[in-house]
């Protein structure tokens, strides 16, 4: 029996099954459940479907687009300040300081125009924000992403820009076993002295907890499947 139909999660609400779920994961693996962070993934979702995790204790959210959040966080942080945002999308070189204000991680560091961009962003700001360098772990033309070859070399330069590296972050290819790209970017860490994984979604949470994530992003195992609108014929 897989651990998403475990007997003991199906009287749970969502967030209590996904984190009953991590916390199994985590002890196959010799872990705590509180070593990992559950970024619930709020990208679409009003106010109305979040404000219940919030009430049940989730602190940590993700969105993909900075617009987004800007519509849709502030009232809500004023009412919880110690709600934290992580951007977890494709940021674009010219909405680099509206990240840096906004968010207290950044999920999509890939590329050396981007890192100038933040480093700017974070000495206008004052405040130096973690980021995530995303690898293009599947080296899948259509994907954003460092190239594996050039981590070292990104890493140097935020180094040498200031800019702040928790870990890295991968999306795996779509529709194939994930655990060999989780355990790649694993590896690409340890070799450049980085600890923190930025890795799993609703499908592969699981196995990404047992190879070394230290962050994962929920959001359908949560909030359900996204709503893609339709349009009509007349």
């Amino acid at each position: 029996m897989s651990a998403a139909t475990h007997p003991d999660d199906v009287d749970l609400p969502p967030l209590a099954a996904v984190r009953a779920r991590i916390g199994r994961a985590a002890a196959l693996a010799g872990r705590t459940a509180d070593a990992i962070t559950l970024i619930a993934i709020a990208k679409t979702k009003p106010v109305e479907a979040i404000e219940p995790l919030i009430a049940q204790g989730q602190r940590v959210f993700g969105e993909n687009r900075v617009q987004e959040a800007q519509a849709k966080w502030p009232a809500l942080i004023a009412a919880h300040p110690d709600i934290r945002l992580h951007l977890v999308g494709q940021l674009q070189s010219n909405k680099a300081d509206d990240a840096v204000r906004r968010f207290d991680a950044i999920h999509s560091l890939d590329r050396p125009s981007l890192l100038l961009a933040l480093a700017r962003a974070m000495d206008r700001a004052g405040r130096r924000v973690p980021c995530f360098v995303q690898v293009n772990i599947g080296e899948e033309p259509q994907k954003g992403g460092c190239a594996i070859g050039a981590v070292p070399d990104l890493l140097a330069q935020a180094r040498k820009a200031d800019v702040p590296v928790a870990g890295l972050m991968c999306v795996p290819p779509a529709g194939i076993e994930a655990a060999p790209f989780f355990a790649l970017l694993g590896k690409i860490a340890a070799d450049n002295g980085l600890s923190e994984l930025s890795m799993g979604m609703s499908d592969d949470f699981e196995a990404a907890v047992m190879l070394g994530a230290t962050h994962v992003r929920v959001g359908s195992a949560l909030f359900g499947a996204r709503q893609l609108s339709t349009v009509v014929s007349p």
